[in-house]
């Protein structure tokens, strides 16, 4: 199952960079997750106090940290896909278990 959500991630992916003329090279790939990575600690700090969010309401502060969450693991998944990565493979091996996604 994670394959499919790799391929539904690279699909969603290709288009959106195709529509903007984004080039994914290589290093595309790990800088996006860096960045993803980036927002998804911003996202952090003001939901847990550590940021302005001076009137933010605290459902938009919750979406936006799950919204970081779910950006963060599709370039995870891309970083995968492109890189050959079988996730599902290296989770068992490092974690001890099979991954039911």
């Amino acid at each position: 199952m994670l394959g499919d959500l790799k391929e539904k991630f690279e699909r969603a992916s290709a288009a959106y960079a195709n529509e903007h003329a984004i080039v994914r090279d290589p290093d595309w790939y790990i800088l996006k997750l860096q960045e993803e990575l980036g927002e998804l600690t911003q996202a952090w700090n003001k939901a847990s106090g550590r940021g302005r969010k001076a009137g933010t309401p605290i459902d938009e502060l919750r979406r936006s940290l799950a919204d970081e969450t779910a950006d963060l693991l599709g370039h995870v998944l891309l970083f995968a896909h492109k890189n050959d990565i079988d996730l599902a493979a290296a989770i068992e091996r490092k974690w001890k278990f099979r991954p039911d996604l």
